[in-house]
């Protein structure tokens, strides 16, 4: 388990031109977009960068993000546990018209100036990972949602009740009773 806090501010440039690999971890608090999605504040987020150049000039990112985050569970409303990962290969990019033109097996990362920020990456990453809708197993929220609902009426199942409407059958015109 990586203890060292990842960097926030990288010129991501420069590491590419140089090959540097960088990891570290954070805390979901350190994510101030991503904290709100969550039900707790603990967890860990584990992330490794490695950067490139390609054969065609390319600076590129190579982005591994883990996290072990607490969610809540959208069947009893009750804390989580999620483990998420992503990995991505990202194009450094400095401007929309040559976003456009990445190909489609990279994803690009507009760099308007250095330095960036890795933290903002990793953040986007894991928005990205985090499932829409989170459940405990089935036979979990069972036990906590059994505690929620009415029991079963008590007596004969097979006991024929009034239908309501058919008050409403009396009130029809042309129906004398």
């Amino acid at each position: 388990m990586l203890t060292e806090t990842l960097p926030n501010m990288l010129d991501v440039r420069q590491a590419a031109v140089r090959g540097v690999t960088v990891s570290g971890a954070l805390k979901p608090l350190d994510l101030q977009r991503f904290r709100p999605l969550l039900a707790a504040d603990e967890g860990t987020v584990a992330a490794e960068f490695t950067f490139s150049r390609d054969d065609e000039r390319r600076y590129l990112m190579q982005v591994a993000v883990t996290a072990d985050v607490m969610v809540t569970c959208q069947r009893c409303l009750e804390k989580m546990p999620q483990h998420l990962s992503s990995e991505s290969t990202l194009a450094i990019v400095w401007t929309d018209e040559e976003a456009s033109h990445v190909p489609k097996h990279l994803e690009p990362l507009i760099v308007m100036e250095p330095p960036s920020s890795l933290w903002d990456v990793v953040e986007e990453e894991l928005i990205l990972a985090l499932p829409p809708f989170s459940y405990h197993e089935t036979d979990e929220c069972r036990m906590k949602t059994a505690a929620y609902s009415d029991p079963f009426p008590e007596g004969d199942a097979g006991e024929k009740k009034p239908n309501p409407f058919n008050v409403l059958a009396q009130l029809k015109p042309g129906n004398k009773h």
